[in-house]
């Protein structure tokens, strides 16, 4: 496989856009928890303790995707300067293992969601046993 400096910087876009994505998914979360923390205070209930645990989980998950993105756009960085160097061997290999931290953040984030699908499902299990009565 034959890649140039271009290659590379193909990622770019989508690296960022994925950080930008994380980031939101963070800023999210870090608000529901300062206000469940908030409501956790004011009446301890073990339902928001719950919700809690789950997002320091969720929060631990963003940061490893973030941490991967970021090594990943890094990885390509060094990759076009390594390229730009003239040792292609070494530009395959960092391109390499670029893309496999790509992989990586992008399956941790899948991870995240079936953890935030999962949450939503329990939180909405309770409205499904007990339907509205009509009048």
């Amino acid at each position: 496989m034959e890649i140039n400096l271009t290659t590379p910087a193909l990622l770019f876009p989508a690296i960022s856009l994925l950080l930008l994505a994380y980031t939101n998914r963070f800023l999210t979360i870090a608000t529901l928890i300062r206000s469940l923390h908030s409501k956790y205070k004011e009446a301890p209930d073990e339902l928001i303790w719950g919700q809690i645990k789950n997002l320091r989980l969720r929060v631990k998950l963003i940061r490893n995707m973030q941490a991967l993105g970021v090594l990943s756009l890094l990885l390509c960085v060094v990759c076009m300067f390594v390229i730009f160097a003239g040792n292609m061997p070494l530009a395959k290999v960092i391109f390499g293992i670029s893309l496999i931290l790509l992989i990586l953040s992008l399956g941790v984030s899948a991870w995240e969601i079936q953890i935030s699908v999962r949450a939503l499902n329990i939180q909405l299990s309770d409205i499904e046993e007990s339907p509205v009565k009509k009048k």
